[in-house]
């Protein structure tokens, strides 16, 4: 289906059939119009006797030409090209104009008659083309789109031929200025007509039937013996137009007879009505998102019957004198219920009408479509010319018109409850549907991939709370079936939902079930099936079942993932305390593009199992993923955590214990934003040079605020490498604190840094803050603020700098979305909660430290404990214990050193230790097992992929790797010489930087080569998709012609002294190419011990260094990585 339905209106081969239809419409409403207003107030001819009586009569004898020659049009519809047809309707429409003029002119009431007869027929002849010409024009996905815009404009031109109709001809000259109307808007139809694209003939050898009487029951007998819904869609329509035809031909009496108003209140209601009918086809399109079903068809045949009935017993308190204006009709509040009765009437039946029609043209067959609907429209003519002679009965008994309202809401009564028999699901899914959306909003997105999934599919879902079940089958197209754990069946509670929906009783325990459940999805139906099997009680996902997976493997289907979101924060999840709770929180349900599970035919049993599991859990992951709202930018990010969480949430905490809410940081970023501005340019890139602190988290939204870019600076790096950083990202002004300088003794350092850019203090900035700029920033909308500034979510958020651990550090610019990216990829796959509390000290200038510490859980309402030093190996754990944190981030050479000075009730709260930038040793992950009981998640990353690329999971661990690729990430390996295993890693994705600025081109962007960053790191992926880092592409030696990797020495030489700190450098070797440098902390390391260690294990004598370099303390950097830049020149200088 088009994207934008209203995109045909601007084709060729639609806008003139358009015109041709509107132009038509109207022309017979203007004339239907001018006449019940001559006839009922008498104006240019004779008063009748008995006006009502005429007015019925005149509209039964503009449908009997439906009933006679619609059979006749469709013959014709179906044996000649359809624009040819439809040019001599248009052009005998001019002489059927000219026909009504002089009937005006003479105040004939019997050549009126004889127009309005003419007008019929030459509508009974149209109709048929009109529809049918559609698909020869249109593509399939077109067709509910081209069949939306001809009822609105039918609609359109309703209102506008009754409003002209009704008021002209009461105007002196009326009939002159009608006439002239209908002549122009006839010649005008017969122009746009001859626009139409040509057409090819559907049967050209059929032989046409000329007897009205045998062709109308042959082409009604056809129609009867179509399928189920589209009879039951025909006999639906016919009844609307028995209802509608009785409205529309009652309304001048009930006006004029029973309210007392004139022709002027006459056109209010018919003009309420005609938009109404419009409106309510225009809701069920937006209700139904194009989906072909009758859904709400119950529903709304219930509401006509309603409001009917009201609309009796609000005209009863009506009592009509003279006549009266519109403005008196409308300033009397009496008159209100009856207005909204008749609106909300006309809505049902919109809401009626449209789905039945759509469904009677989409599922007959092309060939007959035409006669099918020539059959429709003698059916709806039938019973519109029923209800006149219906009508017309009652009143001769000495009935008034709104006895005919009651009459006709009485026997609705019972077609309502037939159709509510005949579709219990669509009335159960049109009320919970409607319920659902007025108290959560609830928002459908992706409603065209549910078609694409096919007949047989396995709906997967993660399961947030006891709504989930209610919430897909009410939106879900069709009636999927609900696989449900046979124990949880059982539940009084959960009874009266089985009996409405179609649910399979599934015991998890019996393979039998099991297989009973995959012949059902093989019958081609729509399973749901929520894989983590309950209720989520961490708010994200958790432990995902193998089952779904192996069901949709083994029935054949296509796996559709289904994200529910909002449902977390109603009362009906289990997740109090650890997200905000609210009354009516907005609910969205977004449905992801089917797919279908890739196992390798080999793989039988456990594996294929395990292998589909695998696939359902990184499904279900990047559903997660994907859904969650990236591109915005972090300021826009905070304000949102604000408004999840609440204003007087604490959110961020440092060494000196002051907490601090997110009301307060807010209100602080914009104070001190706004005098950062003043000292800057938009999108300037500012340096900070600042601890772990509530001011450097303050200082870093302040300019995000203002669409400023943060070059976070690393202080631990010397005064060569700050300025260099300064220079390379064309960076003017650095903002620091006397205090931090002070104690960090860095006066050197800073005299060096103003030598290239202008140093500002923030305790300078702060004492200008006068008590104008607070009032200011109280009063001010931060949102607004931002906006303002119209920073775009792809654009720079930040500047990092790599370690240097190999070289020059270079600048790293992440957008936006880059952070937000992998802030949702982390949250994907880990869970985090408001009763989480994270402790970081790694810096802020470190990636890590930026996104893992500080920025995940600040954006996701996680209060996190900021520490300026990760070195204070005693502090630390101390201040872990005291904190009750949960979460932790680390290095491996941090976390050793934590483990050695800790108590072992330190850690006693802690769930999960998140542990990258170099590898983690074995003997660092036992003693955190064995000693406190917490698992380290290793992962992998770097600065330019904003960090995690990998990461170890509760749910999927795998000790000595980096974990699984996180979702939205693409990989290639390349080979490289002399490596066997494995290859070079290069990643793409939407956490993949902008570029680099480098100090050879300072502040021009150099982005990575069509999107792919290369990590020169040479990494080995497993069949469960584990990855596993055998080192750097600059960390291999070329010894005797074969590659060896440093980071495996390294590993092997732990092996040997695990309580000591290594590195393993190469230098260049006259004999071999190159030779191994063994540095360490271990005093009394031996060759021996090394080579007997390989000989052992098997290990080339190629990977034992030949020289050992003992020292106190190997160099490290800030981010706790080895400085091998610095130990490659102490070793050099040594040899």
């Amino acid at each position: 289906m088009k994207s934008n339905q209203f995109s045909l209106l601007g084709q060729k081969r639609f806008l003139p059939l358009f015109i041709t239809q509107f132009l038509g419409a109207f022309h017979d409403n203007v004339f239907k119009n001018a006449l019940v207003v001559l006839l009922l107030y008498a104006v240019g001819i004779n008063a009748p006797k008995n006006p009502e009586m005429l007015v019925t009569l005149a509209a039964g004898l503009f449908i009997l030409p439906f009933i006679l020659f619609s059979a006749m049009g469709g013959q014709l519809a179906d044996k000649f090209p359809k624009q040819k047809i439809i040019r001599v309707i248009k052009l005998a429409e001019i002489a059927i104009a000219a026909l009504g003029t002089a009937a005006l002119f003479t105040g004939s009431i019997e050549l009126s008659f004889v127009t309005l007869f003419a007008l019929g027929t030459q509508s009974a002849f149209f109709g048929p083309s009109k529809y049918s010409i559609l698909p020869d024009h249109l593509k399939s996905d077109e067709l509910i789109s081209g069949n939306a815009l001809l009822n609105t404009g039918s609609f359109l031109a309703i209102l506008f031929g009754t409003i002209a109709g009704t008021v002209l001809i009461a105007m002196q000259g009326g009939a002159l200025i009608v006439s002239c109307l209908l002549v122009g808007t006839a010649c005008a139809g017969y122009a746009a007509a001859c626009f139409i694209p040509p057409t090819v003939s559907k049967a050209p050898n059929l032989k046409i039937n000329f007897n009205p009487i045998t062709e109308t029951y042959s082409i009604l007998k056809h129609a009867f013996m179509q399928d189920r819904k589209v009879v039951r869609s025909i006999v639906g329509v016919a009844w609307f137009y028995f209802l509608g035809g009785m409205f529309m031909a009652q309304f001048p009496n009930f006006t004029r007879g029973t309210l007392g108003a004139n022709e002027h209140v006459l056109a209010l209601f018919l003009v309420m009505f005609s938009i109404g009918i419009a409106f309510g086809g225009l809701l069920n399109n937006r209700l139904l998102r194009g989906r072909v079903e009758a859904v709400f068809v119950p529903l709304a045949i219930l509401g006509i019957t309603i409001f009917s009935i009201d609309l009796y017993f609000a005209s009863n308190l009506i009592v009509g004198a003279e006549l009266i204006g519109l403005k008196d009709f409308v300033t009397n509040s009496a008159h209100w219920r009856i207005l909204f009765d008749v609106c909300m009437i006309s809505i049902c039946g919109g809401l009626f009408v449209v789905p039945l029609n759509a469904i009677i043209q989409h599922f007959t067959e092309q060939r007959h479509r035409a006669r099918i609907i020539a059959g429709s429209a003698i059916l709806n003519a039938v019973f519109i010319f029923a209800s006149s002679i219906f009508s017309a009965a009652i009143l001769t008994k000495g009935l008034e018109v709104r006895d005919i309202f009651l009459t006709f809401a009485l026997v609705n009564v019972a077609v309502a409850l037939y159709i509510c028999w005949l579709l219990p699901d669509y009335l159960f899914k049109s009320v919970l549907q409607t319920i659902l959306k007025l108290v959560y909003k609830v928002e459908v997105r992706g409603l065209e991939n549910f078609e694409k999934a096919g007949p047989r599919a396995v709906i997967v879902s993660n399961h947030v709370a006891l709504l989930d079940p209610p919430l897909l089958a009410a939106f879900l197209p069709g009636k999927p079936m609900f696989a449900v754990n046979s124990r949880v069946a059982q539940w009084f509670w959960v009874k009266p939902f089985l009996k409405l929906v179609d649910a399979f009783p599934l015991d998890p325990t019996n393979p039998f079930s099991i297989k009973s459940l995959i012949n059902e999805v093989q019958k081609d139906k729509h399973c749901v099936i929520f894989p983590e099997g309950r209720l989520t009680e961490t708010g994200a996902l958790m432990k995902v079942y193998e089952g779904p997976g192996m069901v949709a493997d083994k029935a054949d289907a296509m796996i559709l993932p289904v994200r529910l979101d909002g449902v977390q924060h109603t009362p009906f999840a289990r997740l109090k305390g650890k997200v905000p709770l609210k009354s009516f929180p907005k609910i969205t349900i977004t449905i992801l593009p089917p797919r279908k599970f890739k196992i390798e035919d080999g793989l039988l049993g456990r594996a294929r199992r395990a292998a589909a599991g695998r696939q359902l859990y990184d499904v279900m992951e990047e559903m997660m993923f994907i859904t969650s709202d990236r591109e915005q930018t972090l300021f826009e990010a905070l304000l949102k955590a604000q408004h999840v969480n609440g204003k007087d949430s604490i959110i961020v905490e440092d060494a000196e214990f002051k907490p601090l809410k997110f009301k307060k940081l807010l209100l602080g970023a914009s104070i001190l934003g706004d005098k950062l501005a003043k000292r800057s340019a938009q999108k300037e890139n500012v340096g900070v040079l600042l601890p772990n602190s509530v001011g450097a988290v303050a200082t870093f939204f302040a300019l995000q605020a203002y669409g400023r870019v943060p070059a976070m600076l690393n202080f631990s790096a010397g005064a060569k490498a700050i300025c260099s950083a300064c220079e390379t990202a064309k960076v003017k002004k650095v903002l620091t604190s006397r205090r931090f300088i002070e104690l960090a003794r860095m006066d050197d350092v800073l005299a060096e840094i103003e030598k290239v850019a202008e140093i500002v203090y923030l305790e300078d900035v702060k004492a200008s803050i006068t008590f104008g700029d607070k009032l200011r920033g109280l009063m001010s909308n931060p949102a607004r603020l931002h906006k303002k500034h119209k920073v775009a979510s792809s654009a720079p958020a930040l500047v990092l700098f790599t370690s240097g651990s190999e070289g020059v550090p270079k600048g790293v610019v992440l957008s936006h979305a880059n952070v937000m990216s992998n802030i949702v990829q982390l949250s994907s796959r880990v869970d985090f909660n408001r009763q989480d509390i994270v402790f970081n000290c790694l810096p802020m200038f470190h990636s890590f430290g930026l996104t893992g510490g500080t920025l995940l859980p600040i954006l996701s309402g996680v209060k996190t404990f900021l520490y300026p030093s990760p070195l204070h190996y005693r502090i630390v754990p101390e201040l872990v214990y005291a904190t009750n944190a949960t979460i932790m981030f680390g290095t491996d050479t941090f976390l050793n050193g934590y483990a050695r000075m800790a108590h072992p009730y330190d850690f006693y709260r802690m769930r999960y230790i998140f542990a990258g930038a170099e590898k983690v040793k074995d003997e660092t992950r036992q003693i955190y097992m064995n000693k406190y009981g917490v698992r380290i998640l290793e992962g992998y990353g770097a600065t330019e992929t904003a960090p995690a690329l990998a990461l170890n999971a509760p749910m999927h661990l795998k000790a000595g790797s980096v974990g699984r690729l996180l979702a939205g990430i693409e990989y290639r390996l390349e080979d490289v010489p002399g490596v066997d295993v494995g290859g070079r890693l290069f990643v793409k994705g939407p956490n993949i930087m902008l570029g680099y600025y480098r100090a050879d081109n300072p502040g021009v962007l150099e982005p990575p080569a069509e999107g792919w960053y290369d990590t020169g790191d040479i990494v080995d992926v497993d069949d469960q998709g584990y990855v596993t880092i055998l080192g750097r592409a600059k960390r291999f030696a070329k010894i005797a012609g074969e590659m060896v990797s440093l980071t495996s020495v390294e590993a092997m030489v732990q092996k040997v002294y695990p309580d000591a700190h290594h590195a393993v450098v190469a230098v260049p070797d006259a004999k071999k190419g190159e030779q191994l440098i063994f540095v360490t902390t271990q005093k009394d390391a031996d060759k021996k011990a090394l080579s007997a260690y390989a000989n052992a294990n098997g290990i080339s004598e190629l990977s034992v260094p030949k020289t050992i370099m003992t020292l106190d303390n190997i160099p490290v950097l800030g981010s706790g990585k080895t400085d091998y830049t610095t130990l490659q020149d102490m070793v050099q200088k040594a040899a």
